[in-house]
């Protein structure tokens, strides 16, 4: 199988570790993966603050990079979401077809759905608290909601478990929003702000060392309150764990 790696914007400019550890993770794995050069924007800013029709070149633009590839696979579930959510209707609008929508998925659910390893190499001594972010759960289906009864089930904890010497936890209220939600935390920063306190309090109620997941926004805003705080706990993207960065 042929992937394109998809690595969002901000990651690329900000995390770009993360960047890497996706694709060593990948590599790791055995995996044929190519990254495809002049990557931009997957329009999901101009989208949330209304401007979605400034999104339809870059929609198209998306169409274009990935055209050939068997899966793509990004480390950003709400990048991936708005890619597989959003894209068909902004390039169905305007008489273009999507044909990424069924081939894109967050590494999360690519490694654990699609490629099911036994076991991984990497070794993470520490304690750490899974935070749940609301793309992956509710578009991308990484974890299970808690409001409903259906079987527990978390992608991310299924396979930071298979980490040597990691113990893995999770907050009181597993799925609760930290309060970034991109245009959100500009327009109610004051909301956004004490969403972000009692998220990193919830996380820390754990006693874990590390607060991680597979959202780097989230990461980026609790690291936020955690540096203003000067908090004893830490963000780390469950992808540097996974891969022994």
């Amino acid at each position: 199988m042929k992937i394109g790696l998809f690595i969002p914007c901000y990651i690329n400019a900000v995390y770009p570790n993360v960047g890497v550890a996706c694709y060593k993770l990948l590599k790791g794995l055995g995996l044929d993966v190519d990254y495809p050069l002049d990557q931009t924007c997957c329009g999901q800013p101009m989208a949330n603050a209304g401007f979605e029709g400034n999104s339809l070149e870059l929609a198209k633009r998306f169409e274009t990079l990935f055209e050939g590839y068997d899966y793509i696979v990004g480390p950003s579930a709400s990048c991936v979401a708005f890619v597989k959510e959003n894209h068909p209707r902004i390039l169905g609008d305007h008489d273009h077809e999507c044909t990424t929508e069924k081939r894109i998925y967050d590494i999360t659910e690519f490694v654990h759905d699609v490629i099911k390893p036994q076991h991984l190499s990497a070794s993470f001594p520490h304690k750490v608290s899974i935070h749940n972010s609301c793309h992956g759960v509710r578009e991308l289906g990484l974890s299970s909601p808690s409001e409903l009864t259906t079987p527990y089930f978390n992608k991310i904890r299924a396979l930071l478990e298979k980490v040597q010497g990691i113990e893995v936890v999770e907050p009181g209220r597993i799925d609760e929003c930290c309060g970034f939600g991109g245009m959100f935390s500009v327009e109610e920063p004051e909301v956004s702000v004490c969403m972000g306190k009692d998220k990193v309090r919830d996380h820390m109620a754990t006693g874990a060392e590390y607060i991680t997941g597979a959202d780097s926004s989230c990461l980026m805003h609790m690291q936020g309150v955690i540096d203003r705080e000067q908090l004893p706990i830490r963000t780390i993207h469950f992808l540097e764990i996974l891969a022994g960065q």
